[in-house]
């Protein structure tokens, strides 16, 4: 299985970020490696080769089909479960790249970067596209996003990434992220929800 992770989905992410003279005509898309999901309730351990990890909560989807090249009308059939995740960012590393133009991966790609809660039938919502989400850290809500705020829907996002990989069963794709990133430290408590259901739940170390 892969991880596929959409990049600067939200206006409002790509304003705090100061990526606002970006035009995007397509998603932009990145990799993870399957040695970067860490599953629900594990804590995550900060690594000692970044002084700036930061959380960035996303919905994350599941394929559960073969799909290639997939229309954009029929990509609703090619997914089954969402739940919320976290991509973790060593942002320090992350300015640093970006301005000498350098790929992504060492910033975004490693180990247990890619928190995923647990997952729910699609079906429980009655509007993928119209769901609120967020994330608490020791109990405050400090990231919130709406669905129907993305820039590339679920379903656009399907169709264009199988125009490049195939996708197959278990593939995931985190969505992107609204504003409201924040740093990481020891001891914070993490839990994510999408509407009322609590799906995230683990702590830093």
């Amino acid at each position: 299985m892969k991880i596929i992770c959409i990049g600067m989905n939200y206006s409002g992410h790509n304003n705090e970020l100061g990526n606002t003279l970006i035009k995007q005509t397509n998603p932009v898309v990145f990799l993870k490696p399957d040695s970067a999901i860490l599953r629900n309730r594990r804590p995550f351990f900060l690594p000692d080769f970044s002084n700036r990890i930061e959380y960035e909560t996303e919905i994350v989807i599941r394929i559960d089909k073969l799909g290639k090249n997939i229309d954009e009308k029929f990509a609703y059939r090619y997914w089954d479960v969402l739940t919320v995740g976290i991509d973790f960012t060593a942002r320090d590393m992350q300015e640093e790249f970006r301005s000498e133009g350098l790929p992504w991966e060492l910033c975004k790609a490693f180990d247990s970067s890619a928190v995923i809660g647990d997952f729910v039938p699609k079906e429980r919502y009655s509007d993928a596209q119209s769901l609120h989400f967020n994330l608490n850290i020791n109990g405050e809500t400090v990231q919130k996003g709406y669905t129907g705020d993305m820039t590339f829907s679920i379903e656009k996002i399907i169709s264009f990434v199988s125009c490049y990989f195939t996708l197959r069963t278990g593939d995931l794709i985190f969505t992107g992220t609204p504003a409201g990133i924040g740093p990481t430290s020891i001891g914070q408590h993490f839990e994510g929800y999408i509407e009322e259901d609590k799906l995230l739940d683990f702590h830093i170390r």
